[in-house]
Order: structure tokens, then C-alpha cells, then sequence
């Protein structure tokens, strides 16, 4: 049975316990990726949070309502068959992470960077154990090769649930460090998000707001805060 059938057509939807994990049935039978592969959730609370997607949907399904079905599916029809790369993909950010890359002026942007990503920069160094150096201005600078591959090994250990939500995480804030600040609770996601934003915050400040930016900031920072709900919910 597809998942993305048109048509609302089912009466009931309950959550069940299977092997290696939980599932969703519509009517009795179980949920199926758009790969067709079985939809085997990891808790029971991705399980209850997909079945109430479903029980949502009235006349027609609505995919973009629908924000922990996709990205299940993800989990299984992409990440799954695929995770070493998704996973060598997301470590390389390391590589030329948002907060190493500093504004060589105005004078109160480089502070007001150093202020807030070099904390961030801190506890990275003493909770995953990877030293990553600020450099000014944009040209490359490799970073060290220890660091970047004890931090490759922890994206690889990701289920592959985690991986999906760490890929936006990662992708979205533009930063391995953020991601893993995130998944570790450093602090509030929203903090989180701002920090991501930090460039962008100075560029209003000074010139005003877009409309335009402002409003796909909104997408992106609500994509960002649902990668943060669905790592937690991956979690046994």
C-alpha cells in the first residue's frame, strides 16, 4: 500500500508493537514507505507522532502536513541504503564549518562572532573531543585531521533515524559543530538556530529587513526545529 495515496480511505489508525521496533495501521494494515518498504518506527513516540499525521488528513492527504511521515521515509528509503555516504557527506562541513570562517571587518561583527561561536567552538573541543580553529576571511584552511575524524566517527555511529534529522540539522544551519550542538542539547534549539543566523541578524541590523529572506528564513528555521523533534523522538 502506497503512503501517498490521494484519497483519505481509512476509518481507524493504531499503533503496534513489531519486531525491531513500532508501525502504523491504517484499518489494520501497515504503512508502507513510497519505496514500499514496511514502516518500522524506532519509539513509540514516532509512532504516535506519524499516526497523528494521518488521523489529521481529512478528504484528500496532505504531505506537507505530514512533517515526521517524510521524514521517516527518508530514514528508510534514502538514508538507509545509503548511510555511509549521507554520513561521509554530512562530516565534511567539519572541514570549512560556519563558525570557523570569521569577518575580517567591521570590528564589532568579528566580536560579536568571537563572543558567541567561540563557545561553541570550546565545547566541541571538550565534549567530542575536536579542536576546530577560526581563521579570518574565507580562503581555506585545513583543519586538523584528528579532529575531523573523531568527528566523522560520530556521525557514522547515527542510527539511521538520527542521520536523517542530523542531514537537516547540519544542512540547514550550515554548521557540523551546530548539528552536534543540537543533538547534544548544548543549548536551547532556538538558541541554536540564532547562532546560525548570526551573519544574517548583523546584515538586518544594518540594512533592514527583506520580506523575502525574512520569510524563507521562517521555512527553514521551522525545518530546523522539526529535525530537532524527530532526532529526539529517534532516540530509544
Amino acid at each position: 500500500m502506497s503512503s501517498w495515496a490521494k484519497k483519505v480511505f481509512w476509518k481507524t489508525v493504531t499503533v503496534e508493537d513489531v519486531e525491531d521496533g513500532f508501525t502504523v495501521k491504517l484499518d489494520g494494515r501497515n504503512l508502507k514507505t513510497p519505496a514500499k518498504a514496511a514502516l518500522v518506527l524506532p519509539t513509540r513516540e514516532m509512532a504516535n507522532a506519524v499516526a497523528a499525521e494521518w488521523e489529521a488528513q481529512v478528504d484528500e492527504i496532505n504531505p506537507l502536513s505530514m512533517p515526521t511521515t517524510r521524514s521517516a521515509n527518508a530514514s528508510i528509503d534514502k538514508v538507509a541504503i545509503q548511510h555511509a555516504e549521507v554520513a561521509d557527506m554530512l562530516a565534511e562541513y567539519g572541514g570549512t564549518d560556519l563558525l570557523c570562517y570569521r569577518a575580517t571587518s567591521p570590528e564589532e561583527l568579528i566580536d560579536r562572532q568571537a563572543q558567541q561561536w567561540d563557545p561553541v567552538l570550546d565545547w566541541c573541543a571538550e565534549t567530542l573531543e575536536a579542536r576546530l580553529k577560526p581563521v579570518s576571511g574565507v580562503m581555506f584552511v585545513r583543519q586538523d585531521s584528528d579532529a575531523l575524524n573523531r568527528l566523522r566517527a560520530r556521525v557514522h555511529e547515527m542510527t539511521n533515524f538520527e542521520l536523517a534529522a542530523f542531514h537537516d540539522l547540519v544542512s540547514l544551519s550550515g554548521s557540523l559543530i551546530l548539528g552536534f550542538a543540537a543533538t547534544h542539547q548544548m543549548r536551547p534549539i532556538e538558541d541554536i538556530w540564532t547562532l546560525s543566523r548570526l551573519d544574517e541578524s548583523w546584515q538586518e541590523e544594518l540594512w533592514g529587513e527583506d520580506e523575502e529572506a525574512v520569510k524563507q528564513a521562517a521555512i527553514k528555521k521551522e525545518a530546523f526545529l522539526h529535525a530537532d523533534r524527530f532526532y529526539k523522538m529517534s532516540r530509544k
